[in-house]
């Protein structure tokens, strides 16, 4: 290898230019901007949907207190901001997972099929960088899928329904500014919550040749551990699944905040990101690159 070949392979720039053109890549696919088109779809129907139900003067949720949607979509008509909130709520126990369970699953997969895995790997990328800008850009788009769900549900709320200071759980008021703040907190904190499921795709990932099948086991894993969570006999289980303390991110809309099932969820994530990640590293650093 040159002393130019050397360097390049080196520098942060090219590392940082090998992160550019992955994400380039993959916010151009077709596929990519539909998934993102879906999740932005949701919180617009679910504001239409109770704007209609709400429009004799009856309350969402049908008033009864218990009701079939998330804890906040009482408060939507209310406030508007109370949207965002209920739209991450019903988007991140499917929606958001499958969405990042698809672009995480294809990323090595999806280059080996195509037959350009081989020529990244020569350009130079190295094993190891090519998979650490694998992972990046899958976690980029879960904070771009998350933004995309929050803004939406922003945009939508704020056009049907009123906006003003907000009643928290715990039921003291706080002003729209800090309301909106904690929006944003609560959007990064479901971003955050994704990246276990990231390193479970990219792992999978890295086991197949095909994109689709690699896209179609990381969903079925992640319904598989959406059921077990919801089987009462698996009870001792469950705070393992990574998917346990997903819904805690509404513990920052009390007031004081309860951090604990907070730094269980991140935690959690944390320890999934960590063994899924250096199994996906161990196997692609060893993996025989045909493709």
């Amino acid at each position: 290898m040159s002393q130019a070949e050397a360097a390049r392979k080196a520098s942060p720039l090219w590392t940082l230019g090998l992160f550019r053109s992955e994400l380039l890549t993959t916010f151009r696919r077709w596929r990519t901007l539909a998934l993102l088109g879906v999740l932005a779809a949701v919180p617009v129907l679910v504001g239409i949907a109770v704007r209609i139900e709400t429009g004799d003067g009856s309350s969402a949720g049908g008033g009864g207190g218990g009701g079939g949607g998330p804890a906040f979509i009482s408060q939507i008509t209310n406030n508007g901001l109370f949207l965002v909130f209920t739209a991450l709520a019903a988007t991140l126990p499917f929606f958001l997972p499958m969405a990042i369970g698809v672009v995480a699953g294809d990323a090595v997969a999806g280059e080996a099929g195509a037959g350009t895995l081989r020529y990244l790997l020569v350009a130079p990328a190295g094993r190891s960088r090519l998979l650490l800008t694998k992972y990046a850009t899958v976690m980029t788009f879960c904070l771009v899928a998350t933004l995309v769900v929050a803004v939406s549900a922003l945009i939508t709320g704020a056009l049907l329904f009123p906006l003003g200071d907000l009643t928290t759980i715990s039921g003291t008021r706080i002003g729209f500014s800090e309301g909106l703040a904690r929006a944003l907190l609560i959007a990064l904190v479901v971003a955050v919550s994704l990246i276990g499921v990231a390193a479970l795709g990219l792992f999978v990932s890295t086991l197949t040749h095909s994109g689709i099948a690699a896209m179609a086991t990381t969903v079925g894993l992640l319904i598989t551990v959406q059921i077990l969570d919801q089987i009462p006999q698996l009870h001792a289980l469950h705070p393992y699944l990574f998917s346990h303390y997903w819904l805690s991110f509404a513990d920052l809309m009390r007031e004081p905040v309860y951090w604990d099932d907070l730094t269980k969820n991140l935690g959690l994530q944390a320890l999934y990101a960590a063994v899924f990640g250096s199994a996906a590293w161990a196997r692609f650093t060893a993996k025989d690159i045909t493709a």
